[in-house]
């Protein structure tokens, strides 16, 4: 499969940006300064989110050379929870006490808190509250003028991906610069080994793999959400705090961490999208009483799935076959694989001789400068606003993340679901009313269990 003209462009762009790595890497570079679209050298970011996540992507941000910009200030914070949003702003002053400038009215807190944060008078937003809200969040960005970058996935379901769709188109109308945290595409051992891939190194391509098998993240319980607030959760408030395991905020983990893997791929046959998925998977090991045998209370892991299989199926007939698995005790494997008729890749600084009896033979090894691709992103995303070049990866971005919904609409059907019948036919599954006292859509039992709310095959309608 040959890469799009989209791809030859992005090609051209990452291109470029191996050439600014190598010499961020060996101190060689030299830029004349240019203002950005606030008119000064200054570049203010704003943080929305401030779990784990977001204070790593503001320090991202922070770490960023200054001869990219006079200087690059934090001068808001928005969390959905005030706790968490003070967190962040005393770990990221304490490290970065000359960047850090948030008087106490640019703390935000609350389901609307990203509208402050966005009219703070930042010129770059970063998204990285829960996924489900992404799409509002970056749409309300865009149309603000802001430049965003804004973490993985940038959609959980068929109307944030049509929400983001619109929102990319904004931002290329009024030359809005956005970096989606699918870091590898900024990573100079990746990008070379997809430029090998599309340049025929392989052949032609026969089948694509890609895994994201492993034990398991977090769990936020109510009972720990009730001594940090110091009274019971709503229900909406407890679901937004453990939002991993719900599929309105997650997108479950084949959004949420598998799509890095099903990202390089895609990336290697030039972005295009599957035109359909069918697969299976379920909730064997990771339910209500699996939790409590682990101490968390009654209703902890929500109603995503622990083990999910996916084939996709492109255009031209090739297949590409998905797992992802989070159960204890099982081969684990975070990682992807291109084939074809000369050979096969791992898109990730390798390309090996084709499996003829048991040959592994390594034929091509990255050995260019190293950098850290979470901080190298935002290097990228100041170097475009800087310079004033077109940088847009919502597009590729979406169609990564809506591959990953495809596959959970598969697999949570039991049916062959077809990609534009999902984006024009797919739901929104953001309620209409968002607010801590609301109901999120899906609610537990009497016994605080969400069991009766995992999709069922066969049952389970898509669209």
């Amino acid at each position: 499969m040959k890469p799009s003209k989209t791809a030859s462009r992005r090609a051209f762009l990452q291109r470029s940006t191996t050439a600014l790595t190598g010499a961020l890497v060996t101190g060689g570079l030299s830029l004349s300064r240019a203002a950005h679209a606030s008119g000064s050298d200054q570049i203010k970011i704003a943080l929305i989110g401030c779990g784990g996540r977001g204070r790593g992507a503001a320090a991202n941000c922070l770490n960023v050379p200054n001869y990219l910009s006079a200087s690059i200030k934090l001068v808001a914070v928005a969390d959905a929870f005030e706790d968490q949003a003070r967190g962040a702003l005393r770990a990221l002053k304490q490290k970065y006490p000359e960047q850090v400038d948030v008087s106490d009215d640019r703390v935000f807190a609350g389901l609307d808190a990203y509208q402050g944060a966005i009219a703070s008078g930042a010129d770059v937003v970063l998204l990285t509250s829960a996924p489900g809200f992404r799409p509002m969040q970056y749409k309300a960005a865009i149309e603000a003028g802001k430049h965003v970058f804004m973490e993985k996935p940038v959609c959980v379901d068929a109307g944030g991906y049509r929400t983001v769709m619109e929102a990319n188109k904004l931002a290329d109308d009024t030359g809005r610069k956005v970096v989606v945290g699918l870091q590898s595409r900024h990573d100079p051992r990746q990008i070379e080994t997809i430029e090998r891939v599309h340049a025929g190194a392989l052949g032609k391509l026969t089948q694509l793999r890609a895994y994201r098998n492993g034990a398991g993240v977090w769990i936020r319980s109510r009972e720990a959400l009730a001594e940090r607030l110091g009274r019971k959760p709503t229900e909406m408030e407890f679901q937004v705090n453990n939002w991993y395991y719900f599929v309105w905020l997650s997108g479950d983990q084949i959004a949420e961490q598998h799509v890095h893997h099903l990202d390089r791929v895609l990336w290697a046959i030039g972005d295009v999208h599957p035109t359909e998925a069918n697969g299976m998977g379920g909730r064997q090991v990771r339910n209500d009483a699996w939790a409590q045998a682990q101490g968390h209370g009654p209703g902890s892991v929500g109603q995503i799935y622990d083990h999910q299989y996916v084939e996709f199926t492109f255009a031209d007939g090739l297949k590409l076959f998905s797992q992802n698995r989070h159960i204890r005790g099982c081969w684990n494997s975070a990682s992807q694989f291109v084939e074809g008729t000369e050979g096969y890749s791992d898109l990730a600084g390798k390309i090996f001789a084709r499996r003829d009896a048991g040959d592994e033979a390594v034929t091509w090894e990255y050995d260019g400068p190293k950098v850290n691709a979470t901080d190298q992103e935002h290097v990228d995303l100041i170097r475009a606003i800087h310079d004033d070049t077109p940088r847009n990866e919502g597009w590729y971005g979406a169609n990564s993340s809506f591959t990953a919904v495809l596959g959970y609409m598969a697999t949570y059907s039991g049916q062959i679901v077809r990609w534009d019948e999902a984006v024009t036919k797919g739901p929104n599954l953001m309620p209409e009313k968002l607010s801590w006292d609301a109901d999120p859509p899906v609610l537990p039992d009497e016994n605080g269990s969400y069991e009766h709310a995992v999709p069922m095959p066969g049952v389970y309608k898509p669209y």
